[in-house]
């Protein structure tokens, strides 16, 4: 069973850059990515802010967020 990893952005070209950066990165056989757009989807913010996420792009990995470059805060997105 793979691992969850979840890649948590607003859409921005930063976003979209280290989205495209993470597809090369991330082990595809280890884990399974989610792409979640909190500002798309309100309800996703709280769930990032619980893992710790601050800003996106930030992708959450075993449960710890991962703040690659600034594109938004989290505040931002609500």
């Amino acid at each position: 069973m793979r691992e969850q990893a979840i890649f948590y952005h607003a859409g921005c070209p930063v976003c979209i850059a280290a989205e495209q950066q993470m597809d090369n990165a991330i082990d595809a056989a280890r884990y399974d990515v989610e792409i979640v757009h909190p500002g798309e989807g309100k309800s996703r913010i709280g769930e990032a802010e619980s893992f710790g996420a601050t800003s996106v792009p930030a992708p959450v990995i075993d449960g710890q967020p991962f703040h690659i470059n600034f594109g938004a805060a989290i505040a931002d997105l609500k």
